[in-house]
């Protein structure tokens, strides 16, 4: 059962705990509200003001899972506050592991302060979560994925498009990382895994057939990143990630050598913005 005037409290102290830069937002000169807004949260969570602040107010309707999720990640909640707010809405919280999109405050507060660099989160699978504005220029937007798709492993295997923009050489390299994380991921997930089931949607892919017979671990992708962009040509781009080891997600940041061509490259898609990434 919903307990409404807890979560209202929750929700309310909550907001007033965040600072506009804790979510990478700019502060203005004239601010007065402590906290963050309502409007700013409801941004963050992808949902109406209006809907939010009547949850506020202990007048909105139930909230579905989906909702309370979003709620979770928009407020940067640890992971006991959100299954805390599940609760509140009288929900089960979603299980602990690997599988989980809950993405972390620390992971969060640091891809917010990323604003001029090229960078996501992802899953053990290859699904993007979160992007800078640079990322989605330079990768290409992610929110629109679903299903299967949304693993980058899954697309270089079946969307010749995916991988179109690296060489030959690069293509093969990257098609034994996928094949040997997909093989490492189910011995340590079991056969009842997300990952074991993305291997059973790829068994009849002749490029994954040859990779998984091989039966090789260990192959890792190399530091630096060589691909084709489809609007400002060639790219390479060092790779530097960081683990969160309690959700499996990696931060990936993609960095240039000041001077090179690429480094002045990433300034000119840094003006373009998500236009210049086309298909």
């Amino acid at each position: 059962m919903v307990d409404r005037e807890g979560l209202a409290e929750f929700l309310r102290r909550r907001r007033e705990a965040l600072q506009p830069e804790d979510v990478g937002l700019t502060r203005g000169p004239r601010r007065r509200t402590e906290g963050l807004r309502r409007e700013e949260v409801a941004a963050l969570c992808h949902m109406s003001t209006d809907y939010y602040a009547r949850l506020e107010r202990a007048t909105g309707p139930h909230p579905s899972e989906q909702m309370i999720a979003a709620i979770a990640q928009g407020l940067h909640l640890t992971l006991d506050e959100r299954d805390h707010v599940f609760r509140l809405a009288g929900h089960h919280p979603p299980l602990r592991n690997s599988a989980s999109e809950h993405i972390s405050p620390g992971m969060l507060r640091i891809l917010d302060r990323l604003t001029d660099t090229p960078a996501e989160i992802v899953t053990e699978l290859g699904e993007t979560l979160r992007q800078t504005p640079l990322g989605v220029a330079v990768l290409g937007d992610a929110a629109h994925r679903t299903g299967p798709a949304r693993s980058l492993g899954y697309r270089w295997f079946t969307e010749p498009a995916a991988r179109a923009a690296y060489s030959p050489d690069e293509q093969r390299q990257l098609s034994r990382v996928y094949a040997s994380g997909l093989r490492e991921l189910v011995a340590l997930r079991g056969p009842q895994s997300r990952a074991a089931a993305m291997v059973a949607l790829l068994e009849d892919n002749p490029l994954f057939r040859e990779m998984w017979d091989a039966h090789e671990v260990g192959a890792r992708p190399t530091e630096v990143k060589r691909f084709h962009h489809p609007s400002v040509g060639a790219l390479e781009l060092h790779c530097q990630t960081l683990l969160d080891p309690d959700q499996s997600h990696r931060l990936l940041v993609y960095t240039a050598e000041p001077g090179t061509d690429t480094h002045e490259k990433l300034q000119l898609l840094a003006v373009l913005g998500a236009e210049a990434f086309t298909t």
